[in-house]
């Protein structure tokens, strides 16, 4: 509710709140229309308690007909305003309520989230446009709330310490999507009775008989010329005006300077007021009594009449206006000579009371309701209201009005249950109320709906019979609203209602209701609908009812069955019933047919099926024979009787059984043995039982099957023949020649066959014979699969003759003889050493690695091998081996020791060859020796050492120079790879002490471990001396200093803007926002942020009334420092806009001019350039 805001002089100002209740506030503004039109403006009395109780002065100002809180300003009144469409969203709606002056009241909407998906909007309203929710405060509180376990949304509007001008209607507004819902209820505040001190004047002159006194008016005209600009929004809260925008523009046109007038003495007051059915004078004085005089009216100069007197009283010109009229409220003036003053008469129109207050009604439906109210007034405007909505009184409405002097009549010829509701009438003096109660008469049932069993095609009958007899109904079957067409007749005579179906089709079977219109009892009956079973054999399409399937497939019959009730279906094969639940064979029934499935037919299935239905109506039989034929059994496994290179020759016998039909032939398949793809070697059946394979691959096993074929298919295949081979022997062996000759073998090698064939190849048979017999003898009694082979045990110097055969599966193949005799005795071969290319160099490893190195040579008889170093046998530690062709010296982890020159010697008889390897086992070198600082000027060191003791059995390579810093000891390497014994170190940091260390480094790597200078290398500079200054603290706390100001700044209005500064301080001060030197706290209009000293402050969505001066004031201890900046929000409201938003009238006023002069600056602006 609204708030009593502090105006400049510490006077409260009340601001403008809608008040739609019997009795006016303190400050209160007494609104009578003149007209239903509501074109013109109405009189208005403000009557001003004062505080000592006195009676208060009248006062007569000029008004809108409108005011907060009644209705659309009077240029929106005569649009016609269409509401949304509404749906039922409120589950609980707020109820209207009454409460003392002082008290608390709390209303409650409630609505069901089940079917949103989104929280729904609701707005509260006073009257018909006011939103309150600008009015919270300390008076008013807006809640929302929700369950999540009921899925209910809870909003509630508390009113706080109500005062008497909360009274009124109000109305609650939920929106969501396209969806819409409003309640109106009403709040009714009571004075609390504090004895005979405190009197209700109000009341006092409602109840009192006789004339209260006349209190003196007091024109405000007046008041507001001599007052001060700035005092005329306390004087339009002194009196209770509401319409200070409209006073201001009129006092505006009287304050034009007048010229002195010659004519007239003493002109008209601006305005006038009569009451209606009073009189009025208006009075002018002439300066020049000779001076002509007319006067006007609207413009039409006046005659004399009864209406209107004319008096002459000296100077002074009077004219009498009798029994004033509404239409004599216009605008008067009068001329003398060339001379003109005007003034306005406002006529008030007397309230209208109501004498006799309507009278509550309870009757029942179709019974005839007249609700009588009396007024005060004969022809008087009044208005008929139901629930607070204007009642429609058209030709077409259901309602009729009638008057008759001052009594007045409100209709309603044929009640309905509709018409329950809170009537009223309101009249401008006052409303009253009372409530309509239509009930329904009780429902006799006479006679109730019997339920039926009805043949399929024949006429169905539903009829029943209640009281009252002119109650409609509704049919519904199944819970389905039943409409009528041409096969359904519904129709209702009296008390009869009646449902007609000439031919009843199964769909019409069900549960009927027929629910009389306006009462919860219902009535109910069945409908069965039932015909005789059939079996439709004809649907089968086939000769004699036979069925032929091919053994294997899945037969699937399906017959067409009908009945109502649907019937019991019974299949049959013989004497054995064939049940749904059966694996292969099983019989299923369904609504409209029968199906018998058999998943794999077999010779078994054939025979006579038995078809039995029944249901209440009948019974009814057939049958169906089913034939199955199959294929032939698969004939035995083949036989092969004969194996060739690439071909082999295979027989077999008839199937046992040809599946009731000729064999027509075979068909053969042959497959590789490891593999699973048949192959078949016939296309065209062949009619004998012998076949012969050809084009078969030599040495790869094979197996063959057979197929019977019939009239009907392909038998399943025999089971494979055994497996075979076509194999064929290899070609002999090529270039069979001497290896080797001793006094007791011979070895003998060769090639193998160029052709070896699929069959592959097992091995090799050596034989041999002494030359002049022809007697070979095996040398090897197992086959070998090698080609070089030695035949021992052979007699010295005897010739032989040496043969190879290939032998396979297939057997063995021609023999490869030698050419010549052989001689058995041994050849010498001198020795020679072949030392491969790496070995004859230096032979380098680390210590650690593993040595092995082959020496390869040749020789015969096999040479004697010896190994020396330095003309010593080998240590134990080296492995030396030794075979026919080659030595090896093997070391598994390498010493420094094993370095040297190794010998080795190769001896056949007294031949022999020597061969020499070097070999060098090389490790890290150790640290150099004696590092020293030579010297150090400027910042430079040189330094000196001598090379390390141990070399690692490798030259030195280079060194490695690092330094350290004597405050971190971290090393950094200066120098590396240097090849001398001394370096200078330049470059270093004066003030800075160093150590240094070296490391050697040869082809292995550096040094573990480095030699460091004992002593370090000090860098000064020469001719300073460092002294270490001494440093004070520095303070860093200051007072805060804006080094950002805030800038004037433009908004748009809707659209979010910011405000921005820097401030510098320590310790970080606080900052404050205020606008207008008010400071903001807790306005969700306003965000606030600072970060590393930057202010800054978002408006969202200004409005007109955001503008104005904003200053950041930001304070710490040491002290504060504050900018500030004007902000104008440009495009704001119109005029209605404002006033629905409840913005005072006196900042509207103020809104308005500043636009005005705004606007027109920017026109000068354009018009100058």
């Amino acid at each position: 509710m609204p708030e009593p805001t502090k105006k400049d002089d510490g006077q409260p100002e009340e601001n403008v709140a809608p008040v739609s209740g019997d009795a006016p506030s303190e400050n209160s503004v007494e609104i009578t229309p003149k007209a239903p039109s509501l074109k013109k403006s109405a009189k208005t009395i403000v009557t001003p308690l004062k505080e000592n109780g006195s009676t208060p002065k009248k006062l007569s100002i000029d008004l809108p007909m409108w005011s907060l809180g009644d209705g659309p300003p009077p240029e929106d009144i005569d649009k016609l305003i269409e509401p949304p469409p509404h749906s039922i969203l409120l589950i609980e709606k707020p109820q209207s309520g009454s409460i003392n002056v002082g008290g608390d009241i709390t209303f409650v909407a409630k609505v069901e989230a089940k079917d949103l998906l989104r929280k729904p909007t609701i707005k509260w309203f006073k009257g018909k446009w006011m939103d309150l929710a600008s009015k919270t405060g300390k008076h008013l509180q807006l809640k929302e709330s929700f369950d999540r376990f009921t899925k209910i949304h809870t909003f509630e509007m508390h009113i706080i310490k109500a005062k008497e001008n909360y009274t009124g209607n109000y109305r609650c507004e939920v929106t969501y999507k396209d969806k819409f819902d409003s309640w109106s209820f009403d709040l009714e505040v009571k004075e609390i009775p504090e004895g005979s001190q405190s009197i209700d004047i109000r009341s006092a002159f409602k109840r009192r008989e006789h004339k209260p006194e006349e209190t003196p008016e007091v024109d405000v005209w007046e008041i507001l010329k001599n007052a001060r600009p700035d005092e005329y929004e306390k004087i339009a809260f002194t009196y209770g005006i509401t319409d200070l925008r409209g006073l201001l523009k009129r006092l505006k046109k009287t304050k034009k300077e007048e010229k002195k007038s010659e004519a007239f003495a003493k002109r008209l007051e601006p305005a006038y007021q009569a009451d209606k059915g009073g009189k009025i004078r208006l009075i002018v004085e002439l300066a020049d009594p000779t001076v002509e005089l007319k006067w006007y009216k609207n413009g039409q100069e006046i005659r004399p009449t009864p209406k209107y007197i004319f008096e002459h009283k000296g100077t002074q010109r009077i004219m009498v206006i009798n029994n004033c009229q509404m239409n004599d409220d216009a605008a008067y003036s009068v001329t003398a000579g060339d001379e003109k003053c005007t003034s306005e008469l406002f006529v008030k129109e007397l309230p209208v009371n109501i004498v006799k207050e309507l009278e509550p009604v309870k009757t029942t439906v179709n019974e005839r309701i007249e609700l009588e109210c009396e007024v005060s007034e004969e022809g008087a405007k009044i208005k008929w209201m139901k629930n607070g909505v204007e009642v429609p009184t058209g030709v077409r409405s259901r309602y009729r009005v009638k008057s008759e002097g001052t009594k007045h009549w409100l209709i309603i010829d044929d009640a309905s249950k509709d018409d329950t509701g809170t009537y009223s009438l309101m009249a401008t003096g006052g409303t009253s109320q009372a409530h309509v109660q239509v009930d329904l008469k009780p429902l006799k049932i006479l006679m109730d709906l019997q339920s039926a069993t009805v043949l399929l095609g024949q006429p169905l009958r539903l009829n029943c019979e209640i009281y009252p007899g002119n109650v409609p109904g509704r049919w519904y079957k199944n819970g389905q609203l039943i409409q009528p067409n041409d096969r359904i007749n519904i129709f209702h005579k009296t008390k009869n209602h009646n449902l007609d179906i000439e031919s009843a089709t199964i769909h019409d079977a069900g549960d009927y209701t027929f629910v009389p219109e306006g009462y919860t009892q219902t009535l109910s009956a069945k409908v069965h609908i039932i015909d005789p079973p059939k079996v439709h054999l004809e649907a089968l399409n086939v000769q004699d009812n036979t069925v032929t399937i091919v053994a294997g497939n899945k037969l699937r019959l399906e017959i067409p069955i009908s009945g109502e009730p649907a019937p019991r279906v019974v299949w049959m094969k013989g004497e054995r019933v064939i049940l749904d639940t059966g694996n292969r064979v099983r019989a299923e029934t369904f609504a409209d047919h029968t199906c018998l499935t058999i998943d794999v037919t077999e010779r078994e299935d054939t025979g006579n099926y038995k078809i039995v239905l029944q249901n209440e109506a009948g019974e009814d039989t057939a049958s169906v024979k089913v034939k199955v034929v199959d294929i032939p059994d698969p004939p035995e496994a083949p036989l092969v009787t004969e194996v060739g290179g690439d071909w082999c020759t295979m027989t077999w016998e008839p199937p046992r059984y040809d599946g009731g039909s000729p064999i027509l032939g075979y068909f053969i398949e042959r497959k590789k043995k490891q593999s699973s793809r048949w192959m078949r070697l016939n296309f065209d059946l062949c009619k004998e039982t012998t076949f012969e394979p050809k084009k078969m691959i030599e040495g790869v096993p094979y197996e063959v099957r057979i197929f019977a074929v019939n009239a009907i298919g392909v038998s399943k295949p025999s089971e494979p023949s055994k497996p075979f081979i076509p194999l064929a022997v290899t070609s002999e062996p090529t270039m069979l020649v001497v290896d080797d000759v001793t006094d007791n073998t011979v070895t003998m090698k060769w090639r193998p066959p160029d052709t070896i064939g699929a069959a592959g190849l097992d091995g090799y048979q050596i034989e041999y014979c002494i030359e002049g017999t022809d007697d070979w003898i095996v040398a090897n009694k197992e086959l070998t699969e090698k080609t070089r082979y030695t035949i021992t045990g052979l007699p010295v110097e005897a010739k032989i003759l040496v043969r190879v055969k290939a032998i396979n599966a297939a057997g063995a193949s021609p023999p490869r003889t030698t050419q010549h005799s052989i001689l058995v005795k041994e050849v010498i071969e001198p020795p020679k050493i072949r030392i491969p290319r790496h070995l004859k160099q230096t032979y380098i490893r680390k210590v650690g690695e593993v040595v092995n190195l082959v020496v390869p040579f040749v020789g015969k008889p096999r040479p004697k091998v010896t190994w020396l170093k330095e003309g010593q046998p080998v240590e134990q530690s080296i492995s030396i081996r030794n075979s026919d062709c080659d030595s090896i010296m093997f070391i598994r982890k390498a010493e420094r020791k094993h370095s040297g020159k190794y010998e080795l010697s190769v001896q056949v008889e007294n031949h022999i060859d020597t061969a020499m390897v070097d070999i060098q086992i090389v490790d890290l070198p150790g640290p150099p020796q004696a590092v020293k600082i030579e010297e150090v000027w400027g910042t430079n060191v040189a330094l000196d050492w001598s090379p390390p003791k141990d070399n690692g059995n490798a030259p030195i390579i280079g060194y490695t120079i690092q330094k350290a810093d004597k405050k971190t000891m971290e090393w950094y390497t200066c120098v590396e790879h240097y090849h001398r014994t001394c370096v200078t170190i330049s470059d270093l940091v004066v003030g800075n002490e160093y150590f240094f260390r070296i490391y050697s480094e040869n082809m292995v790597g550096l040094s573990e471990s480095a030699t460091a200078t004992k002593d370090s290398a000090l860098i000064v500079k020469e001719g300073l001396q460092l002294k270490n200054p001494e440093y004070n603290d520095r303070d860093f706390t200051e007072p805060p200093t804006f080094t950002q100001p805030l800038i004037n700044t433009f908004a748009i209005a809707g659209y979010n803007a910011t405000l921005n500064c820097s401030v510098r301080a320590n310790p970080r001060p606080k900052v404050i926002w205020m606008k207008n030197k008010i400071t903001i706290i807790d306005d969700p209009r306003y965000r606030m942020f600072s970060n590393q000293g930057v202010c800054t402050l978002e408006l969202r969505k200004p409005s007109p009334f955001d503008g104005g001066v904003y200053t950041c004031k930001a304070v710490n201890d040491l002290g504060e420092a504050q900018v500030d900046c004007k902000l104008e929000v440009k495009g704001g409201f119109t005029f209605f806009e404002l006033m629905k938003r409840g913005v005072p009238l006196h900042l509207i006023d103020k809104y308005m001019n500043e636009s005005k002069t705004s606007e027109k600056s920017e026109s000068e602006k354009k018009g100058s350039n």
